[in-house]
């Protein structure tokens, strides 16, 4: 079986744009995603994600972000056994060229809209074909989950804290698990790390946040 890679090489490829794969703790979901900043999507990224991984594409984002686009939670009660906290799913207005939502080039569209500083809550329509999260204050050291991950991720590369995730699904139509991920990495030559190494990365280079975390 394959090594997985430091969180210093995954930063460094997805500040160039480019994907990873980020996996959980077996005893938690047990899956990888397809991890990749929001400001740097592409259609061609989102083609390749739900081709290649074929889970539902998601937009992890910072509350604040999902504030200010006027994007409230998808439920009251959240009773999702993570608690993975769904907003409302969103589309781009049609003025920006978005036609029914669902295509690569409109979901990719949609993602750039969301995270454009000048874009107000009447530019995206709801509900739509993008499924944005929001992610806990603190993230990993707070969650130890795919939105938190990928948001701090995002943050740690120079970006605003917002990704663009999508579930790894076997072709047996199973999720897709340590071993089949890392037959994905060989593939497509993409980095591989895991949750709990970031959490650690943080914890080693975060120290000031993660204190005040720690002691209030």
């Amino acid at each position: 079986m394959g090594k997985f890679d430091s969180v210093e090489t995954a930063l460094e490829v997805m500040g160039n744009g480019g994907l990873i794969i980020v996996s959980d703790d077996e005893d938690r979901e047990n899956e990888g995603d397809l991890v990749g900043i929001a400001e740097l999507i592409t259609p061609e990224k989102i083609n390749f994600m739900i081709s290649q991984a074929k889970g539902l594409v998601c937009m992890p984002m910072e509350e604040q972000i999902a504030r200010k686009l006027g994007i409230p939670q998808m439920v009251q009660n959240n009773t999702e056994s993570m608690r993975t906290a769904f907003t409302v799913s969103i589309d781009a207005h049609p003025k920006f060229g978005v036609t029914t939502g669902i295509s690569a080039w409109d979901r990719a569209k949609t993602i750039q809209v969301a995270i454009d500083e000048e874009t107000h809550p009447e530019d995206l329509l709801r509900p739509g074909h993008i499924f944005p999260l929001t992610a806990r204050d603190g993230g990993v050291l707070t969650r130890t989950g795919h939105t938190e991950a990928s948001t701090d991720l995002a943050r740690l590369a120079g970006y605003k804290a917002a990704a663009v995730i999508v579930e790894i699904i076997s072709p047996n139509g199973k999720m897709a698990r340590q071993e089949e991920l890392m037959e994905m990495k060989s593939l497509f030559n993409l980095p591989y790390i895991t949750i709990e190494s970031l959490k650690e990365y943080r914890l080693k280079y975060d120290k000031q946040e993660a204190k005040e975390l720690v002691f209030g």
